[in-house]
């Protein structure tokens, strides 16, 4: 069975992108799904002086482990000012300085919403181009735009039809 890992690049606790990849994580039923937090890893803000001085954070290790142990990941990443934000940036950099490379020959699904009618789409283009260049597999990349109009929290499920038939396929191509 796939172990698929998914969370979302924001550290805010209200954050509508966890909402979301939480949300595709919980309808895959034929591979064994994990949600993290990355919040719950402790980075500091990544200079090469920490790293010369203090080495790489254990958090940090725990973190590649976790991502080293899974066959595939769904990443909904958050916008900022028309790019990914600095808190998944400085993720992203401590994770490629461990091991550069670090999602190599993994299955992605990239997703990304936002309150506004693009959907974060600017930070998705960003994250979709890089991660291939570590070696990553993008299966899909979805810009889920008017969050607030297109899923329903209260029941935790998304209304419109083809943003929920377009993570469908997408999700199928990952798992598969």
């Amino acid at each position: 069975m796939k172990k698929i890992l998914a969370f979302a690049g924001s550290n805010s606790s209200t954050s509508i992108n966890h909402t979301l990849v939480s949300h595709v994580a919980s309808t895959i039923s034929d591979a064994e799904v994990s949600v993290i937090k990355l919040t719950d890893y402790d980075l500091p803000l990544y200079s090469i002086d920490v790293e010369t001085e203090q080495g790489f954070p254990n958090d940090l290790k725990t973190l590649l482990a976790t991502i080293a142990e899974v066959d595939a990941m769904i990443i909904s990443v958050n916008e900022h000012n028309g790019t990914i934000s600095a808190f998944f940036k400085n993720v992203l950099d401590w994770l490629t300085r461990l091991e550069y490379k670090f999602p190599a020959n993994k299955k992605v699904l990239l997703l990304s919403t936002s309150p506004g009618k693009r959907g974060g789409v600017s930070a998705l283009e960003y994250i979709s181009g890089f991660l291939p260049r570590i070696d990553a597999d993008i299966v899909g990349s979805i810009a889920f735009p008017s969050f607030s109009e297109n899923f329903n929290s209260n029941e935790g499920t998304i209304v419109n039809t083809e943003l929920s038939e377009a993570i469908e396929k997408a999700v199928t191509k990952l798992v598969s």
